[in-house]
């Protein structure tokens, strides 16, 4: 049986790092140059990863799937990114971004990770504005801060409404130093498609270039994933539509445990859906919700009327209007939680409050703002979000309220790593929303920045070297090796079978088939019996796609329809991952809401005697269920209890 260590240092929880960071290998410059690093994604972790390795010395293969590092996902990101600068000198610290941290994730996270996130959450400040990184500032100056869910201080750092885009051409151009310099080679347009071992270690991968439709084999002392979340594995989202899961499947089949896969984040400020031709859905920030009241109205006739298109937001007075999540939780109004104001929309739109055409949205509303602030004001803060649903929906958000629904944004769930971020192979290193470590079942606004950054500039560079501290007398590996030969024809073959089938269905009829049945049955609310439908239905869909599919065009060129092909094959295999998780976890916490399991406030309802615990998964084969591990949560310095966001 596979034990798990995590391999957390001693000592008091604010000094683990410290005294990991004290006692840890290290590796000399001159053999710094003599080890190959493999880093598979260019977001925020990849390209942080890639450029701080690199300038400590280290030689570096960076892969991405776009044809620029600066078209990573993350430069979506818009709110913010959280640290304890406590500038505001309203109370924060290390111990408070920790702990607002750990609640939000309703206690499933690692304590000793999310501590240490918390802590080096400072110097990705300092690190940014080296780089020059446009961070809003007040008149005087000083770095400007605002709100975001989950606390009750202002510690999120933003530029405008494009924080990430920001963020991300700071890593870019630090990445593209090191690139210039020569300690890191940049592939653009490689697709991962396998993870090379060789004595049980990651010692390279194998891609697939994709202008080419080669196959080509490269190996190193050690491989990291910075490959982002699977959330796509829902069809819709508000993920790019090149975001995948498929590295991470590929090192799960190898022997990585999945961790905690269940654990989706449903993003509670998303534009709805509007018909169905849609490809993607498109986030609005989380900022928006401090100036934006959330409301829906108090009368059933008036729900109805706004569904039926006749009557007007703006006729409902303010006594009809009913702002719920400040009435549900007076003590963090409309900045709770995504989990908890995602439920919140869904129970009233469920009880028949929507307010569009479906019946699917509840109103977003600035009217308040801007007669506190005036129209300059609030412009000034959310102008390019503004314009970006107005050219979407046609609708002048500052006249008339925005219309909202949650829908699939990130995973916490991930490969499961230790505390020095490598997975339970040997070599084998994930880092950001790749692995499953530091928000639990819930993540906080804000915070996946500030964990890309956290492992790319601040975690890694310590962590791997005390791997690879043994390695400085491994030669570099041949690709001739028939361990890289074998996994280059197990790729082949399967590009050959799924090319081959020539079926009649095309690849995006059977995600977008994937997708309603994740998110209706493995959704916002779950229950035991929905779950097992979805196992059902998902296995029909696996058989009627390696049965059915059609693949167009040739396998050795340019084909965007087989690369899609690869990566629904992959969600269809986390869709199963996700169902059989949810189904083990028979509680409710954070983004995994199971209807049976809730109090009678309808509030997340937890089982700490019997699901504390992070939830592994094994693969066992393509036709068995997988193997459930468990890795036990131990808080030292934590009082583990039910969330309160009322008071």
């Amino acid at each position: 049986m596979t034990k798990l260590n995590s391999k957390i240092p001693a000592g008091p929880l604010a000094e683990k790092w410290h005294n990991y960071k004290n006692h840890q290998k290290l590796v000399n410059p001159a053999n710094k140059r003599r080890l190959d690093i493999i880093i598979v994604g260019t977001g925020l972790a990849g390209a942080s990863a890639a450029a701080s390795l690199g300038e400590m010395g280290f030689h570096v293969k960076n892969f991405c799937i776009q044809d620029s590092p600066r078209r990573a996902h993350s430069i979506a990101a818009q709110g913010g990114i959280n640290a304890a600068k406590n500038y505001t000198n309203d109370g924060d610290s290390v111990y408070r971004l920790f702990y607002d941290t750990i609640k939000g994730g309703d206690y499933r996270a690692r304590e000793s990770n999310v501590y240490r996130l918390a802590e080096v959450s400072n110097a990705i400040i300092d690190q940014c504005v080296a780089q020059g990184i446009p961070f809003a500032r007040e008149y005087g100056g000083t770095l400007a801060n605002r709100s975001f869910g989950g606390a009750q201080v202002s510690r999120t750092f933003y530029a405008r409404g494009q924080t990430g885009q920001q963020l991300l051409l700071g890593a870019y151009s630090a990445l593209m130093r090191q690139v210039h310099l020569g300690t890191v080679e940049l592939y653009t347009r490689h697709d991962m498609l396998d993870l090379v071992m060789i004595d049980g270690r990651a010692r390279g991968i194998i891609s697939r270039n994709l202008v080419t439709g080669e196959i080509e084999r490269f190996s190193a002392h050690a491989v990291v994933i910075g490959t982002g979340g699977y959330g796509n594995a829902f069809f819709l989202s508000t993920n790019a539509m090149s975001s995948n899961g498929s590295a991470a499947i590929q090192c799960y089949k190898k022997g990585a445990l999945f961790a905690n896969p269940c654990y989706a984040q449903i993003h509670p400020t998303c534009i709805p859906v509007n018909g169905d031709k849609q490809s993607k859905l498109t986030l609005m920030s989380e900022s928006l919700r401090n100036d934006g009241r959330i409301w829906v109205p108090k009368k059933l006739e008036d729900a109805k009327a706004l569904q039926a298109g006749t009557k007007h937001p703006n006729d409902i007075p303010d006594e009809d209007r009913d702002f719920y999540l400040e009435r549900r939780y007076p003590a963090f109004g409309n900045l709770v939680p995504r989990d908890v104001a995602s439920r919140a929309a869904k129970e009233r739109c469920d009880a028949g409050f929507g307010v569009n055409n479906t019946g699917l949205a509840v109103f977003l509303d600035f009217k308040y703002a801007i007669d506190r602030l005036g129209k300059d004001v609030v412009a000034d803060r959310y102008g390019n979000l503004f314009d970006m649903y107005e050219e979407i929906k046609n609708t002048d958000p500052y006249t008339s309220p925005m219309m909202i629904f949650p829908a699939i944004h990130y995973t916490m769930g991930g490969l499961w790593v230790d505390y020095e971020l490598m997975s339970n192979i040997p070599g084998l290193f994930v880092i950001g929303e790749a692995n499953f470590s530091d928000h639990g079942a819930n993540r906080l606004g804000a915070s996946a920045l500030m964990q890309g950054l956290a492992d790319g500039y601040f975690v890694l560079p310590y962590t791997i070297q005390n791997y690879l501290s043994d390695q400085i007398q491994v030669p570099r590996f041949s690709t001739d090796l028939p361990e890289f030969a074998n996994a280059e024809k197990a790729v082949k073959d399967k590009i050959e079978k799924l090319k081959s089938i020539n079926g009649k269905r095309s690849v995006d009829s059977l995600h977008k088939e994937l997708g309603l049945i994740m998110w209706d049955f493995v959704g916002m609310g779950r229950t035991a019996e929905s779950l097992k439908t979805a196992l059902v239905r998902l296995k029909e869909v696996k058989k009627e796609f390696w049965a059915n599919v059609r693949i167009p065009g040739g396998v050795n060129e340019l084909n965007v329809e087989l690369e899609k092909a690869l990566r629904v094959a992959d969600f269809i295999d986390v869709g199963l991952l996700m169902a059989h998780d949810a189904l083990m976890r028979e509680e409710s916490c954070g983004g995994h809401f199971r209807e049976e399991h809730q109090t009678e406030e309808g509030e997340a309802l937890r089982h700490d005697d019997k699901f504390f615990f992070v939830g592994c998964w094994k693969y066992t084969g393509e036709d068995t269920d997988p193997e459930l591990i468990k890795e036990d949560l131990v808080y030292e310095e934590t009082k583990v209890q039910t969330r309160n966001y009322k008071s």
